[in-house]
């Protein structure tokens, strides 16, 4: 397909407004963004081949399948891809990918942007595996059912690679998939708070994504609904959000 295929999002946020009687309360608000293929990057971000906590394993193996399809369909529309599973690097040393992030001349990032910063609405300070955590690094590479295409995508785990690719290819809007939403997705260097500090337009795919949140902790809800709240404090303070029928649909 034509890199100068359209690509119509449904970007959502949430806005602080008044209701009828002037009481505060947080509005969904969504609008339309059609954009070039071309100016557009997907990256998958530690979407890996393992993990300590078997909750965490259990949930992406369910979205597995609809992941790959939104990258098989994203890709043949002409959308850039960029494969970022942390801490793997040295499994794809050889991998033309790799090379490719490696071998392009860097451009350095603007200095920060100052950017409120409040606090997760899920609590992870004794831990966030809903399951038995083991407590170790089990994972060595992005997960098999993902499907890479040497010629044509990005592999990279450092945030001034993703940065420099972006300025070079005149990606205009740089969308997110993976895990985990409250963690990797928020504070890598490659991801949202670091690409928006920068100045980068970031949107996050919202059900392709999961939490690490233990219902133990607070705010004592089901996982499913500590996701959704993460997914709402990003719409609130960070980016955008968008379905991934957006990057599939023709």
């Amino acid at each position: 397909m034509s890199d100068d295929a359209a690509l119509r999002l449904n970007l959502r946020t949430q806005r602080l407004g008044q209701d009828e009687g002037g009481h505060n309360q947080w509005q969904t608000v969504t609008s339309a963004k059609t954009l070039r293929a071309a100016e557009v990057a997907l990256l998958l971000c530690d979407v890996w081949d393992a993990h300590h906590c078997r909750g965490a394993v259990e949930r992406l193996e369910e979205m597995l399948p609809r992941m790959n399809e939104v990258v098989g369909a994203t890709r043949a529309r002409g959308i850039h891809i960029i494969h970022a599973p942390s801490d793997t690097m040295d499994f794809y040393a050889d991998a033309p990918a790799r090379k490719r992030a490696q071998e392009m001349p860097p451009v350095e990032p603007p200095p920060d942007l100052e950017h409120d910063d409040p606090p997760s609405p899920v609590d992870t300070s004794q831990g966030a595996c809903d399951t038995e955590d083991t407590g170790d690094q089990p994972w060595t590479r992005q997960h098999p059912g993902i499907e890479i295409d040497q010629g044509r995508d990005l592999i990279t785990d450092v945030g001034r690679e993703v940065y420099s690719y972006l300025q070079q290819n005149g990606i205009e809007l740089l969308i997110i998939m993976g895990v985990h939403t409250n963690m990797c997705v928020l504070h890598r260097s490659f991801a949202i708070k670091q690409m928006v500090r920068w100045g980068v337009r970031v949107a996050l795919v919202r059900d392709l994504t999961d939490t690490m949140y233990n219902p133990a902790m607070s705010p004592y809800v089901s996982h499913d609904e500590g996701t959704r709240l993460v997914v709402e404090y990003i719409e609130k303070f960070w980016c955008p959000t968008i379905p991934s029928e957006d990057l599939v649909r023709d």
